[in-house]
């Protein structure tokens, strides 16, 4: 019975609701604007597998949060490459983020309370 095409579309389908999420929680945890490579470097530090590996992911949704308001961006000059484009969280972001957390963490509490006593 193969199962892994499930698995990736499951993982694929929660990783697309969570990732936003993610990206402001790291950016709220800075005290300064960080650059792609840098909210990359974070997510691994936690061994977070919501990008799959893959940094290139995590550019749109940066994008989208700055479109959004949740986010503010400029582009500084970089010594040893292209220009690099910072994020920092706004007081919006701030505030969408606390209701975000509120609605993860009741999701996340029901979802383990449906779950628990599931035969492994």
């Amino acid at each position: 019975m193969d199962t892994e095409p499930h698995l990736k579309k499951f993982q694929k389908e929660l990783a697309a609701g969570t990732v936003s999420l993610v990206l402001l929680a790291v950016l709220a945890r800075s005290d300064e604007p960080l650059y792609g490579y840098q909210i990359a470097k974070r997510l691994e530090q936690t061994g977070d597998p919501l990008l799959g590996g893959r940094q290139s992911a995590l550019y749109p949704v940066l994008r989208n949060l700055s479109a959004a308001g949740l986010a503010e961006s400029h582009v500084e000059p970089s010594v040893a490459g292209p220009p690099r484009r910072y994020y920092r969280i706004t007081a919006l972001g701030r505030a969408v983020l606390d209701a975000w957390l509120a609605t993860w963490n009741t999701t996340r509490d029901t979802v383990d309370s449906v779950l628990k006593g599931l035969p492994k």
